[in-house]
C-alpha cells in the first residue's frame, strides 16, 4: 500500500465498482452483471474528471471472494484502495493479507437481508478487530434502519461510513422525529456520509440538496462528508453516468473549498492515500 505526497491528490472517489461477468457470484444475489467493468474503464473515468484516486468497493454479487479487487489494488497501489466483504469468523491472516493489498475497511451491504445482532461475540469481535487495525465498517442500508444498527456497530469504537446519503426513501421526512436519534448520533459520533447515487433513493438534485443539508446540519458542516460515483451504477447503468455523478457533487457543492475538502481532505486521510 503506497501512499502519495498530499500535494499529489486532486481528488478521491470513494465508491466504485469492478468486476467480470464470468466471475464466480454468490447464490440468491439481487443482480447479475451482463457486461465487465475493468479497472482500466475506471481509472479512464477518474482521469478525464481530473480525479487522482479511487476507492473499490467489493460488489455484492461476488461475496467474500475479493482476489479480483485485491488483484486491481496491488497493479495500483498508489491510486486505489478497497473495502472487502468478510465473514466475522475471517482470521487475522487473511486481514493482513487484505490491508497488505490496499483494503482499509470492510462494508456491510444489508438492503433485502435480515438484520443481525451486531453487539454479539462474532461480529463485535470483528468489529474490534477492524478499529485496533484503523480500518472502517460501511453500511448500506436503508434509512429507517440506521439508528438500529449505527450505535451497536460504533460499541465497538470502529469508524462508521453511510453509504449514498443513508437511502433516505422518497416518503422519509427528515424532520421526523423518528429520525432524531440518527441525526443526533451524526453529531457525536465518528460517522461518514457518502454523498453517492442519489438516484438509489429516486433523489433529484432538489431532494438531494435538501438531504444534504440536513446532514450538515448534524454533523456540523462537511468534515465527515464524501464523494463516490457508484461506478458503474449497476442496474440504473442507462439513467446516468460518470461524469454526471462528478457534476452532481459539483452541484452539491458550488462552494470551492468545502467541494476540495470533501474530494481531497477528507478521504486522504480517511483512506490511507496521503503520506505523512
Amino acid at each position: 500500500m503506497t501512499p502519495m505526497p498530499y500535494a499529489a491528490i486532486t481528488g478521491i472517489d470513494t465508491h466504485a465498482h469492478i468486476f467480470r461477468q464470468d466471475l464466480p457470484m454468490v447464490p440468491g444475489r439481487r443482480y447479475s452483471p451482463s457486461y465487465d467493468a475493468t479497472v482500466e474503464q475506471y481509472l479512464a473515468h477518474l482521469d478525464a474528471c481530473g480525479l487522482s484516486q479511487g476507492v473499490l468497493i467489493q460488489p455484492s454479487f461476488l461475496g467474500t471472494d475479493n482476489h479480483y479487487m485485491v488483484e486491481a489494488l496491488q497493479r495500483f497501489p498508489e491510486r486505489l484502495r478497497g473495502v472487502a466483504v468478510v465473514d466475522a469468523q475471517v482470521s487475522d491472516a487473511e486481514l493482513d493479507e487484505l490491508a497488505a493489498a490496499g483494503v482499509v475497511g470492510v462494508r456491510l451491504n444489508l438492503i433485502g437481508k435480515a438484520l443481525e445482532d451486531y453487539t454479539g461475540p462474532a461480529w463485535s469481535g470483528l468489529f474490534r478487530r477492524l478499529a485496533r487495525r484503523g480500518w472502517q465498517v460501511e453500511i448500506q442500508r436503508g434509512f429507517d434502519d440506521l439508528a438500529l444498527i449505527v450505535p451497536a456497530i460504533l460499541e465497538s469504537d470502529v469508524t462508521v461510513v453511510i453509504d449514498h446519503f443513508g437511502l433516505p426513501a422518497p416518503s422519509v421526512q427528515l424532520d421526523a422525529a423518528q429520525h432524531a436519534v440518527f441525526f443526533d448520533l451524526l453529531g457525536q459520533a465518528p460517522v461518514w456520509i457518502k454523498l453517492s447515487a442519489a438516484y438509489r433513493s429516486q433523489s433529484d438534485l432538489s431532494r438531494a440538496q435538501a438531504i444534504e443539508a440536513r446532514l450538515r446540519e448534524a454533523c456540523g458542516g462537511v468534515g465527515r462528508f464524501l464523494w463516490g460515483s457508484d461506478w458503474p451504477n449497476t442496474q440504473f447503468e442507462s439513467q446516468t453516468r460518470y461524469d454526471q455523478q462528478f457534476a452532481l457533487l459539483e452541484a452539491l457543492l458550488p462552494n470551492p473549498e468545502e467541494r476540495r475538502r470533501v474530494l481531497v481532505d477528507n478521504p486522504a486521510t480517511l483512506f490511507g492515500f496521503a503520506s505523512a
